[in-house]
């Protein structure tokens, strides 16, 4: 097959979106099928091995300047032309996303979009909630209009039914597990950031409130406050426009930056307990992560993240927004070694399950099948 893949960002690993779709990718090529990415926000630092990357003009995202929007060209139309592709795929549902979808349609060409972000539980964050009906009204002809809508959890798949979008269907997320791996842990790191004898609580992802950073630097609060500042250490991986506040309030934290390659398996191996609030995950492949790293996790009762957890019971899944809430249940996996053992666990049973290959082969399968599907008609 030809797949035309178009991704609003594909800077590796600049988040989980991205790296999934690095696997996606990577998964087609081994198994022969030609891609071609076209993306505004793509870096020249990263080594395509021989695979066209077209960058599309584009300027910064207000709000978010980190990532970019773009421009749908006629030079991208004539790409497009020139790979004639049999499937495309859309990750992202903007104002390219729909120019490519338009295209499907007039060529008769099989889509599926993944759904990755679920941008409409941004919006009461950036107090934009009066644009939450609008934005779904697009996203039921948006992903109505595609062939296939694929979720990577039952409770995203539930969330778009309930809008009325058809065509959902799974396509879970795994996990490297030749990157992800407690044997990374790193006593010279852990010692780098001095925390040799103490527990380290590890949040991994953007810097931006709608991640519920506040649940974070609250519960970071509450141990300084109630005695633990010799025997914690909080260690933030990422970056984002809340930095300064979170250095301001957590000045005792340690701060990596993005962390990619080895570093980032290295930090999660390194930690102990994975908190992570967030309510605005669609699947949370930073849980996944730090099962595989070995760290039980504390997240939040809305979104992708809580049904790992669930399923795996490796670790506690809170109620959203209580800090009270968070700061007991990392006691709790701190003060009662049994069960931390435990967790750390079947954490990392789960991730032994999460192959990529497995999973981007079952959705490689389903395009096969729709391209057949197509042609027959």
């Amino acid at each position: 097959m030809k797949i035309a893949l178009y991704a609003g960002t594909y800077v590796k690993d600049k988040d989980g979106a991205v790296r999934t779709i690095y696997q996606l990718v990577s998964s087609l090529r081994k198994g022969g099928h030609t891609v071609v990415v076209w993306s505004p926000d793509v870096s020249s630092a990263d080594d395509y091995d021989g695979m066209t990357v077209h960058r599309m003009p584009s300027v910064p995202i207000p709000l978010y300047p980190d990532y970019r929007l773009g421009f749908f060209t006629e030079e991208t139309r004539r790409q497009l032309d020139i790979l004639a592709p049999d499937i495309i795929h859309i990750s992202t549902p903007d104002l390219i996303g729909r120019k490519f979808l338009l295209y499907a349609k007039k060529h008769s060409i099989p889509v599926g979009s993944a759904y990755h972000t679920d941008f409409p539980s941004y919006l009461q964050y950036y107090r934009l909630g009066f644009a939450e009906n609008a934005l779904w009204k697009y996203f039921c002809w948006f992903y109505n209009t595609c062939d296939i809508v694929l979720v990577p959890s039952e409770s995203m798949r539930h969330r778009l039914e309930a809008r009325r979008i058809s065509n959902v269907e799974i396509w879970s997320r795994g996990i490297d597990k030749g990157l992800f791996d407690p044997s990374r842990r790193s006593l010279e790191l852990r010692k780098k950031w001095d925390a040799s004898e103490r527990t380290v609580f590890v949040y991994a992802g953007r810097f931006v409130h709608y991640k519920d950073i506040e649940i974070v630097m609250q519960v970071y609060e509450r141990f300084m406050q109630d005695g633990y500042r010799d025997r914690v250490r909080f260690v933030m991986i990422g970056s984002g426009p809340a930095e300064d506040e979170m250095r301001a309030r957590m000045p005792e934290a340690v701060f990596t930056g993005y962390l990619t390659g080895l570093d980032l398996p290295e930090a999660y191996a390194s930690g102990d307990v994975f908190l992570f609030p967030s309510t605005t995950e669609t699947f949370c492949n930073v849980t996944l992560e730090a099962f595989a790293s070995g760290l039980p996790c504390v997240v939040s009762d809305i979104g992708g993240c809580g049904e790992l957890v669930d399923k795996s019971g490796a670790g506690f899944v809170v109620k959203a927004g209580d800090a009270d809430a968070f700061y007991r249940n990392c006691l709790e996996i701190i003060g009662e070694r049994d069960r931390f053992l435990d967790m750390r666990l079947k954490g990392l049973v789960f991730s032994e399950s999460k192959s990529w290959t497995a999973i981007n082969n079952a959705l490689i399968t389903r395009y096969i099948e729709l391209k057949q599907t197509k042609s027959a008609k």
